[in-house]
């Protein structure tokens, strides 16, 4: 009979390479590494991920698959203000606290080395961010909230910030900078963005 996968072991498996991947970097990880810091074989590790890329790819989609649920609401009647409020704080707190606070440092760095993964990245990560907050942006003009005569190139300005500050957090704190104060920065990157795009009059 086929050996059954213990329920926690991929769980442990996507929480060794996050470990990994952030404290030494995608190229300079090895596969055994990450079935070592599991505790398992090499062999029964590529029985759930044949490749590196592929645990890579698993890592990007559990991202998007819990920060993004959270971050936007079911707009409904949902004031736009509110929510693109919500999408900054949720996303800002989820990719500067969280376990993968290193992907966005990982693909600007090791990026040219593995075009496909930036690839995937883009199409599956930034996309999808892109799409949420083009549709909050949407919603608000269809409510007479927002003026903006792009959303796209808008929902981008929303996701520089977002970015930014998650670089600062990962790549620059350690050395010395100035901690930032996420709280704040959330607050302070959406009274600007709003500051442009509400439409006068409108309530805030």
């Amino acid at each position: 009979m086929p050996r059954v996968m213990p329920p926690d072991r991929l769980d442990r498996i996507l929480d060794a390479a996050r470990e990994a991947f952030a404290t030494r970097g995608f190229a300079a990880t090895p596969m055994e590494d990450i079935a070592r810091r599991v505790g398992i074989s090499r062999s029964a590790l590529y029985a759930v991920f044949d490749s590196k890329e592929a645990l890579f790819r698993a890592l990007v989609g559990g991202m998007i698959e819990d920060v993004l649920p959270a971050a936007l609401p079911d707009l409904g009647d949902y004031p736009a203000p509110e929510a693109l409020r919500r999408f900054i704080r949720v996303v800002l707190l989820r990719l500067t606290s969280g376990n993968i606070a290193f992907l966005p440092r990982l693909i600007i760095g090791e990026g040219q080395a593995f075009p496909d993964l930036v690839k995937f990245y883009h199409d599956q990560a930034l996309t999808r961010v892109f799409a949420a907050i083009e549709t909050i942006i949407r919603h608000g003009v269809a409510r007479g909230e927002f003026a903006c005569a792009d959303p796209a190139l808008a929902a981008r300005s929303v996701a520089g910030g977002v970015i930014l500050s998650a670089l600062w957090r990962i790549v620059f704190e350690p050395v010395g900078a100035k901690p930032l104060d996420i709280e704040a920065m959330a607050r302070s990157h959406a009274d600007v963005l709003l500051n442009g795009l509400i439409r006068k009059g409108a309530p805030v």
